[in-house]
């Protein structure tokens, strides 16, 4: 979306939203009241586990903005995929080798599973193998083996960036934490895991939409900002997508980017494996993430062949094919399985059939996420909304209307990225604060 000479000359406050996705980052633009100004795109420069490169994405992609615009920029907010964890120091510095790379979203850990579910109290998203606390486990356990010493931090990855962009690593916001075992109805921490030796690598954790402080001089002039730029706790990349998306009462969110995550509003919090549940604004958010989704299908067609491919499927024709589109072996929701293998053949001689059963195997794994969250207390769902990459396929909207039983709109428009930035416009009206400030306590 290109900015307008009108927009340019405009002098109000503009807030910005940043999304480090599973497969690159975007950038928002907003004006004081969410009305969209400009949204940039990018795939990481670095491979995905490199967090140098989340770092080099961002300067890269707010370099693309015109610098009029990015010197309205009041406000600033950010996500990042649920679970992607890495191991660093108290300045954000890393170990040398693979132990300063991130353990990736979908990364199990499951010789860490029993210490997991022990520590964790038994129950919760922590509770798995799948979750952060098992990753948190295996870094650590991989330090010691390596004979490093020192004051470690366990971080993912919006609030290592967000660390970065204040230079200060203290701070982590409360739903990006949630699978590393941050009790959110409690406010603290699950079970016995600020009791371990280890508990001063754990963050100090604020509310998703209170400022956390004005960036550090030098981290306002690479991304050319200005200094006062209020930084916002954000949320996780799926959490971010439901605010783009502003869903009505018996709305369900389906995230179709490379991988399928299902969000819905709930009258009260929701517990159990693979679950991830928040809080925003004020009101309780469950849901799951699958490790199924488009990722799958870039293994065997391009964008391009999806898009041709996909005009020749006729949705009211079953392929008659059984499909589990899993990338890799393991599974988050709406089974927590790090060993369930994928289903990928029998492969068909026409291209078309095969991506359609593809389709019809995601569609699947959403239908039996939707029931998993109705049989745990979720509202009835009335209808879907489809955001991200998957949600400009009309015949995989096709697909699964017929599977859900329900209607599906599709609104790939709504990104992460522009709710990101829809949270941080809400930090332009408050009144100013000292540099540094250090947030108050969650309420």
């Amino acid at each position: 979306m290109a900015p307008s000479s009108a927009l340019r000359a405009d002098p109000s406050p503009l807030a910005l939203g940043i999304d480090l996705g599973s497969s690159g980052l975007r950038l928002a633009l907003v004006d004081a009241g969410g009305g969209a100004v400009a949204e940039l795109a990018a795939a990481y420069p670095l491979p995905f586990e490199d967090p140098e490169g989340w770092r080099q994405g961002l300067i890269a992609l707010c370099a693309q903005l015109p610098a009029d615009l990015l010197g309205r920029v009041g406000a600033l907010a950010l996500d990042g995929t649920s679970g992607t964890l890495l191991l660093c120091r108290p300045d954000g510095s890393r170990p040398a080798g693979r132990l300063g790379l991130a353990l990736p979203y979908h990364q199990a850990c499951p010789e860490q599973a029993a210490a997991a579910l022990a520590l964790s109290g038994g129950s919760g998203p922590a509770a798995s193998a799948s979750g952060s606390l098992a990753r948190a486990l295996r870094l650590l356990a991989q330090a010691e083996a390596e004979g490093l010493a020192g004051h470690w931090r366990l971080r993912h990855q919006a609030d290592w960036l967000m660390g970065w962009l204040l230079a200060d690593w203290r701070w982590g916001e409360e739903g990006n934490n949630l699978r590393l075992g941050w009790d959110l109805q409690h406010q603290a921490w699950s079970g016995t895991i600020a009791q371990q030796p280890w508990r001063e690598a754990l963050p100090q954790l604020v509310p998703s939409g209170q400022v956390v402080g004005t960036l550090a001089p030098e981290v306002a002039r690479q991304l050319g900002l200005p200094r006062a730029c209020r930084l916002v706790a954000g949320s996780t990349d799926a959490n971010a997508g439901v605010l783009a998306a502003d869903p009505r009462p018996g709305d369900g969110i389906a995230v179709l980017g490379t991988t399928l995550v299902l969000k819905q509003f709930c009258g009260r919090p929701i517990q159990g494996p693979g679950l991830s549940c928040h809080r925003v604004a004020g009101r309780w958010l469950v849901g799951g993430a699958s490790n199924a989704g488009g990722g799958v299908l870039r293994r065997f067609f391009s964008d391009d062949q999806l898009a041709e491919l996909s005009r020749q499927i006729d949705p009211r024709r079953p392929s008659g094919l059984a499909l589990r589109p899993l990338p890799r072996p393991g599974e988050r929701f709406p089974v927590d399985d790090p060993a369930l293998e994928p289903v990928l053949e029998p492969r068909p001689v026409s291209d078309a059939l095969y991506l359609q059963a593809l389709l019809e195997g995601l569609a699947a794994i959403e239908a039996e996420g939707w029931r998993r969250l109705a049989q745990l207390g979720a509202p009835p769902l009335r209808r879907v909304i489809s955001i991200g990459g998957g949600a400009r396929n009309p015949q995989w909207r096709a697909l699964r209307q017929r599977l859900l039983g329900v209607p599906v709109l599709n609104r790939p428009h709504c990104s992460a990225a522009l709710g990101m930035a829809r949270l941080a416009a809400a930090a332009l009206a408050l009144p100013g604060r000292q540099d540094g400030a250090t947030p108050s306590p969650p309420p």
